[in-house]
Parts: C-alpha cells; sequence; structure tokens
C-alpha cells in the first residue's frame, strides 16, 4: 500500500481490497489522500445492492477495456516453479505495483 501511496498524486485517491495491514498513514496524510477500502463480497453475501455493485463493476470494466486505467506490475516477471522467489520479492518490499506469475 505504501508504494500505491507514492505512486499517487496531492489529493488523490487510493482504493484496496486489503484490510487487514498495519500502516504508517503519515504519507497520506501528507499527500491529502483518500483511502478507500472495499470488501467486494459484501453485495453477494448479503444482496446488499447488488445492482449498484454490478453498475460500478460494469463502469470499471469499460475503463479497463478502453485502456484508461493500467495497473502498475512489477518489472519482473515469474514462471509457476518461480512462485517462492515471487514471494520473495513481493515480502521484500522492493516490487513495485503487482507481481506478475505467468503460467503457460
Amino acid at each position: 500500500m505504501i508504494n500505491s501511496f507514492n505512486a499517487a498524486s496531492f489529493n488523490g485517491h487510493v482504493v484496496t481490497t486489503v484490510s487487514l495491514l498495519e500502516l504508517d498513514l503519515t504519507l497520506a496524510h501528507f499527500k491529502g489522500l483518500s483511502i478507500h477500502v472495499v470488501f467486494m463480497l459484501i453485495p453477494m453475501l448479503h444482496d446488499y445492492k447488488r445492482q449498484d455493485h454490478h453498475r460500478i463493476l460494469t463502469e470499471i470494466a469499460k475503463i479497463v477495456d478502453n485502456g484508461d486505467l493500467v495497473p502498475v506490475l512489477d518489472e519482473n516477471r515469474f514462471s509457476l516453479d518461480q512462485t517462492a522467489e515471487a514471494h520473495t520479492r513481493l515480502a521484500s518490499g522492493k516490487g513495485m505495483g503487482k507481481v506478475v506469475i505467468e503460467v503457460q
């Protein structure tokens, strides 16, 4: 999440599905960031505003399909046989964005 704080612009938004973590929010405060934690299963588990959730996910899919949202991917790529190395990269904090394991 710290990498997301670094990448976000001033007064930007950081959205995550990760909620079980301890994190220093100092950088988020200094940059005026808004942090949104989304638990994706709530609408499905409780039938709560499922249509709203469907609309939101459909809009996000359109943004991605148009190329207007591009994920940050780590420069390294790993094969399925290198899963341990990929995990080490992620745990080291040296990975930037998502660490990719390519399945062939």
